[in-house]
């Protein structure tokens, strides 16, 4: 991956869960030692649903957090607010001109909302992954780190790049999905057929601030089976395979690794030690992020410094792509 750019965004719409981190946040210090890695707060996201104002701020900081609490070095890597680069709007508007309404019609988050009969969905939710196209394009991403409800809005942007690529020439550079190979998608503790979701309320999703003794007892508490060995099997044993990668992603160790470790204890000895190492890894964390959003000076800094980077790039793009298609140039900007 040397001399790729990575994007990627998280969305401040709640609190960060452990699966957020294992299959985001604790990745990208890695990414730093061989690409380019630009991160967006991704704000303009959040407001396709109706949001707090005082929590969306209160978000937005603890996600820029939560990326320099994992390790990210904001001198290395370009951390952003989205709506602090206007750019990313503007190509938005300009690439849904070139996007069919069919491609957005077969979207899965659009169809499943649709499908569930779901009423006032806002053009801003059926539109977004335009705008996810515009912020992955507008900074000549080579690379997108997916977990696989996303890989779809990677193949929509690549699309879309392309039919205005034909029609002008190369002014968007097509980029590749990355998908996690472990713990990419960490799943529900209860129910380990659906992801871990800051918006479900079942009990299977530790959040990052949890307390120690909350999330020995939702570990404690996670679902297993009947068969009463340790064993990675996703088909038969979705329960312990998801804590086998959770265990993995948290001692920095190949899942085959951790099976062979955890094979042959007790569901109740597994559960302990994905515990012991889920609180080695997130207690830490934790005390990095909390004095990292005690200092919001620096935070402010960090985004203005950011946003500074991630415009030269953004703003040479969007004139590229406003010269390709006719616009007169405006003078002075």
């Amino acid at each position: 991956m040397t001399h790729s750019i990575i994007f990627s965004g998280v969305k401040p719409s709640g609190a960060m869960t452990l699966g957020n981190y294992l299959g985001a946040f604790k990745r990208f210090s890695a990414y730093e030692e061989k690409a380019k890695v630009i991160l967006s707060v991704v704000d303009l996201h959040a407001i396709t649903v109706r949001q707090d104002p005082a929590q969306l701020r209160e978000w937005s900081y603890s996600i820029a957090a939560w990326y320099l609490a994992s390790g990210i070095n904001p001198d290395q890597t370009t951390l952003f607010i989205q709506s602090h680069v206007s750019a990313h709007t503007e190509m938005a508007w300009l690439l849904s001109t070139y996007t069919q309404l069919g491609e957005l019609n077969r979207q899965t988050q659009y169809k499943d909302k649709a499908q569930k009969g779901e009423q006032n969905l806002s053009v801003g939710f059926y539109t977004y992954p335009v705008l996810m196209a515009a912020d992955i394009l507008l900074h000549h991403t080579t690379h997108v780190p997916v977990g696989d409800d996303q890989k779809q809005h990677v193949e929509l942007c690549r699309d879309v790049a392309m039919r205005f690529n034909n029609l002008y020439g190369k002014v968007f550079t097509l980029p590749e999905p990355v998908m996690a190979t472990e713990a990419g998608r960490v799943m529900d503790l209860q129910d380990p057929t659906k992801k871990m979701s800051k918006s479900e309320e079942s009990g299977g999703t530790i959040l990052l601030l949890d307390d120690a003794s909350t999330i020995e007892k939702k570990i404690k508490r996670a679902v297993t089976d009947t068969l009463g060995k340790v064993a990675y099997d996703k088909a038969n044993q979705p329960g312990v395979a998801n804590l086998i990668e959770i265990y993995a992603a948290c001692k920095n160790i190949s899942i085959k690794d951790a099976t062979a470790e955890l094979s042959g204890s007790q569901y109740g000895a597994l559960k302990a030690a994905v515990a012991e190492a889920v609180l080695a890894e997130v207690i830490p964390l934790q005390e990095r992020f909390n004095a990292l959003m005690g200092d919001r000076e620096l935070l402010d800094d960090i985004f203005e410094a950011g946003a500074m980077r991630a415009r030269r790039t953004a703003n040479e793009t969007l004139r590229k792509a406003y010269e390709a298609v006719g616009f007169v140039p405006a003078r002075g900007v």
